[in-house]
């Protein structure tokens, strides 16, 4: 399962942003994997989120894929909007 996202918070995907993405994603038992020009980061890593430096504007994916992945989606795209980072 997929879905795309586009960061739109004009600070991009900040460290406390990236935490709150990554607790969300510890939470499932599902492999999640957020996607950016090819590179696969595990979502469950706050260094792997953080080395991407993702900002305004710029597009990745959400890979997830396991027996909860329907849930894991559903909370990481609720948490993206409240931290309004992707649309």
């Amino acid at each position: 399962m997929e879905k795309t996202f586009t960061i739109t918070n004009e600070a991009g995907l900040q460290s406390r942003p990236a935490t709150l993405l990554v607790n969300t994603a510890s939470r499932f038992a599902s492999d999640i994997f957020l996607i950016h020009n090819n590179q696969h980061i595990n979502l469950k890593s706050i260094m792997g989120v953080m080395s991407l430096g993702l900002a305004q504007g710029e597009q990745f994916t959400l890979s997830i894929e396991g027996e909860d992945d329907i849930q894991a989606l559903s909370a990481l795209t609720t948490t993206l909007a409240s931290l309004e980072l992707g649309a």
